[in-house]
């Protein structure tokens, strides 16, 4: 049965007073125009009419100054607005370009000169960008910057770290099977990368568990990125590190559409001198990335829509060192074919001698167990000094020899190459990686004053690859050396409104909702290898379970494809691979895929926030409930 949990945290019912105007605060969606109206001596003009029209959508916002000549207009979508101010006696006064950005306030004072309202001022000079109404440090991103800096793979995430005390968390990435959106692990001041809060559209845009982005934005669809650093309001509920919120774009009364296509191949690479040397070519790579948006109006100057498609197909060429035992190992270690090899009885393995530390081995069954003293060193007839490391072939199980049987050859065979013993095999190979995403909203200037938007966007991801030591798997082919498969769908959803309620209230209302739905698999998962090989009772999918497998066995969750081969250095299994041989076979850490994983993690979210203006002073209190229902997860464990 999938247990459900309820996250209620009003994570923000918050007065906030001010002394004046200007602490008015914008919203995690919208933002602010605030000022004050002056004459030429510098006193209040209250009673003047304030017009807040778009410049693209031509919808416009009217309010009046009040006693103190301050006037403020809230829950404005980001974009250009123009400003007019008119008063009795005063000639109207008018600002042709006003950038506003969510969850900031543009202020905008004017000073009026007496004369008929039929005559006009216009105000050329730039709006100051001192922000005087909050303390939080950000950096902002606008559409231009989103669209004209260099970014690799056109990956959002990457702006974070164009933000200073941001930085990678050093040896560590989310598996591609649960990331392919490619949502970066980055710390902000020193803390974890998951208590930084990503939002789209004002709603919640992280995966509570992994903490990792879970709709990595096109950057064709981003209006305005923001990205606050510390000292962000208590609005953004539950972020401990950062907040990186994205506005989408909205359509206009014109028509604007753009395409883009790029492409990247093994053509335009370089060789990598250490595994593309001489005779080992360069893995056959390509990667296309292309799409479009395009917006305009439904119905002029009330209803505009925007809609976005990206697509990214990719064969992602890759050439992986592995170490492997070498071919004297292979045919005296393996029973099967030990008669016929040149030290007949026994598994020679004196070669690895010249590793660091003598590469000695000793019986397992003689000495102390505990600290290792005492033991026997294995050796041959001739005895140590000329034999060493020789391993009576009794002592090898068939199954390790049936394991030995299914390495490849290696790729260095000259005992005098430095590469004859570590990293001597050599092997390429590509993983498809491809990628559908779209993203559409819809503005709506509505009767009754209302201000309605709602956004859906959907990202499918299919990836695979293989593994490197063909059927004995290990670090495989597919992005971040995946051997395994993955298909992701990620869902979101957000919809709202504004609305004024007389004079000096108004309330906004948001609804979020995220879908975050992985379904990984082996390349082998439906097979019982770990049979065939000789270790019974690890694949339960076996149709013929050994007789020997423990009681109720039978009653186990389905598991199928290799297990995880894991080698020890000084005693301890290294699932990095320090060992003598690479690991092989399955696993997270070996394949790069946490599989088998089906995962559906599903998000709702409610916000309400009502502000009132009461003559200088703003108060603002509100909402924010999420509903998280945990993930309904049907992983069979590897043994």
């Amino acid at each position: 049965m999938v247990r459900r949990t309820l996250w209620v945290g009003i994570v923000v019912l918050c007065l906030v007073c001010g002394f004046k105007t200007s602490t008015t605060f914008g919203q995690a969606v919208f933002g602010s125009i605030l000022g004050t109206v002056t004459d030429p001596q510098g006193a209040a003009v209250s009673g003047a009419k304030v017009t807040v029209t778009s410049v693209a959508k031509s919808t416009a916002v009217e309010t009046t100054t009040n006693e103190s000549g301050n006037y403020s207009v809230t829950h404005l979508i980001p974009d250009t607005y123009k400003i007019r101010i008119e008063a009795a006696g005063f000639k109207s006064t008018e600002i042709p370009i006003v950038q506003v950005s969510a969850d900031s306030a543009a202020h905008v004072d004017a000073t009026m000169q007496v004369g008929a309202v039929t005559q006009s001022v216009e105000v050329t000079g730039e709006i100051p960008q001192l922000n005087t109404d909050r303390a939080d440090v950000d950096v902002q991103f606008s559409q231009k910057y989103v669209e004209d800096l260099p970014i690799l793979n056109r990956n959002f995430t990457n702006f974070e770290l164009l933000s200073p005390g941001t930085q990678k968390l050093p040896g560590f990435n989310h598996a591609a099977t649960e990331n392919p959106q490619g949502g970066g692990q980055i710390q902000v001041n020193g803390q974890h990368f998951s208590g930084t809060n990503f939002e789209l559209d004002g709603t919640d845009n992280q995966d509570p568990i992994l903490g990792i982005i879970v709709v990595n934005p096109n950057l064709d669809a981003i209006a305005e990125a923001k990205i606050a650093l510390q000292d962000y309001d208590a609005e953004s509920g539950k972020a401990t590190s950062g907040v990186v919120r994205v506005q989408t774009k909205s359509g206009s009364n014109e028509f604007h559409g753009s395409g883009f296509y790029f492409y990247r191949g093994s053509d335009q690479q370089a060789r990598d001198p250490f595994t593309n040397k001489p005779g080992v070519p360069l893995a056959s790579a390509n990667w296309k990335q292309f799409g479009g948006a395009v917006g305009g109006p439904i119905i002029r100057n009330k209803l505009f829509f925007f809609g976005d498609y990206q697509g990214t197909k990719q064969q992602q060429g890759i050439t992986n060192q592995y170490t492997i035992p070498t071919a004297e190992a292979l045919s005296t270690c393996n029973p099967a074919t030990n008669a016929t090899s040149d030290t007949p009885g026994f598994c020679n393995l004196s070669q690895y001698t010249k590793l660091t530390g003598g590469g000695l081995i000793f019986d397992p069954k003689t000495g102390n167990p505990l600290d290792g003293s005492g033991r026997t060193q294995f050796c041959g007839p001739a005895g140590c000094a000329t034999q060493p490391n020789w391993i009576p072939i009794g002592r090898i199980s068939s199954n390790i020899g049936n394991v030995l049987a299914k390495f490849p050859g290696a790729t260095v065979t000259d005992p005098n190459s430095a590469n004859f013993l570590q990293s001597n095999f050599v092997s390429s190979g590509a993983g498809p990686f491809d990628q559908k995403s779209f993203d559409t909203r819809i503005d709506y200037s509505a009767p009754h004053n209302y201000q309605v938007f709602g956004r859906f966007s959907l990202d499918y991801f299919s990836l695979s690859g293989t593994g490197g030591l063909g059927a004995l798997g290990g670090t495989g082919f597919g992005p971040g050396g995946l051997a395994g498969s993955s298909n992701v769908h990620n869902y979101s959803l957000a919809a709202g409104f504004t609305k004024p309620i007389g004079a000096k209230w108004l309330t906004d209302f948001r609804f979020g909702y995220f879908k975050y739905n992985p379904q990984t698999a082996y390349p082998d998962q439906n097979t019982a290898p770990m049979d065939a090989l000789g270790f019974p009772c690890l694949n339960t999918n076996s149709t013929a379970l050994n007789t020997n497998c423990a009681s109720g066995v039978n009653g186990l969750p389905t598991t199928g494809g290799l297990s995880g081969f894991l080698f020890s250095h000084n005693g301890n299994a290294d699932v990095n691979g320090g060992g003598i041989f690479s690991n092989f076979g399955n696993g997270l850490n070996i394949a790069r895929c946490n599989c088998p994983l089906t995962e559906s993690e599903q998000q709702f979210q409610f916000v309400n926030n009502w502000t009132r203006s009461q003559g200088n002073h703003t108060i603002k209190f509100g909402a924010d409930i999420r509903y998280a229902e945990k993930p309904s997860c049907a992983q069979r464990p590897k043994p």
